[in-house]
């Protein structure tokens, strides 16, 4: 199944309301830094910390009446974990989320804290398996964190937000792990901006995607080791590759060192507390790994749900 502009605007009004509208916010520092105007749209500032509220209660609230009663599963390192549980919590949904062992102690805390059941796995375990497994035998409902329409028509809603309160743009760059928000924001951006270029940008640790990009067809590795924890993923999802070949310009890649680099920059600039995934965009933009001169430029900073004790340990001495 497609997804298009008409299914992301049908996902804003079903989303409003329930999802902050996150601000659009500009800092003279980085305008200089990079002789373009840039736009941020700050989904740290979202509910549970991420832009993943938005395809998750988008595709809550469509399931059956039979399918709610029975209850749903997810499985996340963390933001869909979180984005789930609270959509359950907001339309009475019973949601139970495998996650990872040695996911950030934030994000689990957060998990538990809006009531979903939680099981651990270990790191050598097929996660994917597992989730269909115990879905199987409970009645569970699926809902993946990134390979699913009513998930990408949601997250789209980012950047139909952003060019509807920024303007039109010439650029935009989007964290990418699953390519779920990627995706979705490119099919609002091409919509709303035709002229406007979409980039992804991942982990260096973790370029499924941009290998996939170049190749014409889905490749998958290894799950990647890196600070960027939203997107430790293997590949993209046949939905969202598809959507990527057909919407998205190129792809980037940002170190784990450029991540805290920037990460810290923006923390301490803007103020605003983002997480080493939810930094990825900037970090392309902030390292002129694309030239922006002159350009308006729209920057997605897709999270902020970071464990601070660890971000405290990585401080320059």
């Amino acid at each position: 199944m497609a997804v298009n502009f008409d299914d992301v605007a049908r996902a804003h009004e079903r989303v409003r309301g329930q999802v902050h509208r996150t601000p659009v916010l500009r800092s003279a520092t980085v305008d200089a830094l990079t002789g373009a105007q840039v736009f941020f749209k700050p989904e740290n500032l979202q509910r549970m910390g991420a832009f993943k509220i938005r395809g998750a209660y988008n595709a809550l609230s469509q399931l059956a009446a039979e399918e709610k009663k029975r209850g749903v599963l997810a499985f996340s390192s963390g933001n869909h974990a979180q984005a789930v549980a609270l959509s359950g919590r907001l339309l009475g949904i019973a949601a139970t989320i495998v996650m990872p062992e040695d996911a950030p102690r934030v994000k689990l805390e957060a998990t538990r804290g809006y009531g979903a059941e939680i099981v651990l796995y270990r790191k050598n375990e097929d996660r994917e398996a597992l989730a269909r497994r115990i879905a199987a035998e409970r009645g569970l409902t699926l809902i993946p964190p990134f390979d699913h329409p009513h998930i990408v028509a949601g997250q789209g809603t980012a950047a139909k937000e952003l060019i509807e309160d920024a303007g039109p743009l010439d650029l935009l760059l989007v964290p990418c792990g699953g390519g779920g928000l990627l995706s979705g924001c490119a099919v609002a951006a091409k919509h709303l901006a035709p002229g406007c270029r979409v980039i992804g940008v991942e982990p260096a640790a973790g370029d499924d995607g941009l290998q996939s990009f170049r190749a014409g067809r889905i490749v998958e590795i290894p799950v990647p080791d890196t600070i960027a924890d939203g997107a430790r993923t293997k590949s993209l999802g046949h939905l969202t590759f598809a959507l990527i070949r057909k919407h998205v310009d190129d792809f980037l890649v940002a170190t784990d060192a450029e991540l805290l680099k920037w990460m810290f920059f923006l923390w301490e600039r803007m103020k605003l507390v983002v997480e080493p995934t939810g930094t990825l965009a900037a970090a392309a933009l902030l390292e002129g790994k694309v030239k922006v001169e002159g350009m308006r430029v729209g920057v997605v900073l897709s999270g902020g749900n970071v464990d601070l004790a660890w971000a405290a340990r990585q401080l320059p001495r």
